[in-house]
């Protein structure tokens, strides 16, 4: 049976303890390895992937919409925790409008070489820090038949609750890891046939189109943190630079339109 919490102090239900806090949240969920799924598509779509939930919380009219998941968690003995929205409000520090949170026990990360296994475009995300940005990216690269997405040591969390919202659970859908060192990590990948190019401003880039007309078999896009974009080191271990042309007075655009534009150019 669902159990009801009528207190947020409720140690019960630590694991959504002020979710809005980013960095209290990013050293809880590494500590205890997990990430919180929000709203039922999410919810859905992590479970599908395989991943092991922890606990549920939610309103009580998501317990006929979820019925069958609350079945499931109750017959592997997994809690489903109901509240009124004040106590839940109370405790995550917003207001749950989509319904439902899990806590869900957080997979291990994959070798790069393994997961790029039979891929043939791949994006790089630099130290990207804004989680609506990352989960943008996801969302794009799920649609544009991305193959899978690296993420360098410094990026945001794209199991991030933000994150994962952006992305409408697409990170469940897009293999991704961590490339651990960065830029050292090309090395590797370029030994089985990689090809990187810098999505950068220079002297000596190439169009988009000029890139795509002549495109490696195997295409890893790298993408910059928004503001500097990306490092001298990355930009120079790259195998070339690549830029959107602008029209309009216009130099940039945000990271996460840029890389929709350059996903869509150099579909394979």
């Amino acid at each position: 049976m669902p159990i009801e919490i009528t207190s947020p102090d409720d140690e019960r239900v630590a694991d959504y303890f002020r979710l809005t806090d980013v960095a209290l949240r990013k050293k809880l969920e590494t500590e205890r390895g997990l990430y919180i799924a929000e709203s039922e598509k999410v919810i859905r779509r992590a479970l599908s992937r395989g991943d092991v939930p922890r606990s549920f919380l939610m309103g009580e009219r998501w317990l006929t919409d979820l019925a069958d998941v609350v079945a499931d968690a109750e017959a592997q003995g997994v809690p489903v925790y109901v509240g009124e929205a004040d106590v839940i409000e109370s405790m995550t520090g917003f207001h749950l409008h989509r319904g439902a949170l899990a806590s869900m026990n957080r997979p291990a990360l994959a070798d790069p070489a393994e997961l790029l296994r039979g891929a043939r475009r791949v994006v790089v995300l630099e130290d990207i820090v804004d989680h609506t940005n990352v989960g943008a990216i996801f969302r794009s690269a799920a649609a544009l038949g991305v193959d899978a997405v690296l993420v360098t040591p410094r990026c945001a969390d794209p199991l991030y609750r933000r994150s994962i919202r952006v992305s409408m659970g697409t990170v469940f859908q897009v293999p991704w890891t961590r490339i651990d060192p960065w830029p050292g990590g090309m090395d590797a990948l370029r030994e089985q046939g990689w090809a990187f190019a810098a999505m950068a401003l220079g002297d000596d880039s190439v169009t988009l189109d000029e890139l795509a007309a002549r495109a490696p078999e195997r295409l890893a896009l790298v993408m910059g943190t928004e503001g500097d974009g990306l490092g001298k080191r990355t930009v120079a271990g790259c195998d070339l630079t690549v830029r959107i042309p602008m029209a309009g007075g216009v130099d940039s655009l945000n990271v996460a339109a840029a890389s929709a534009v350059a996903m869509y150019t150099l579909r394979a």
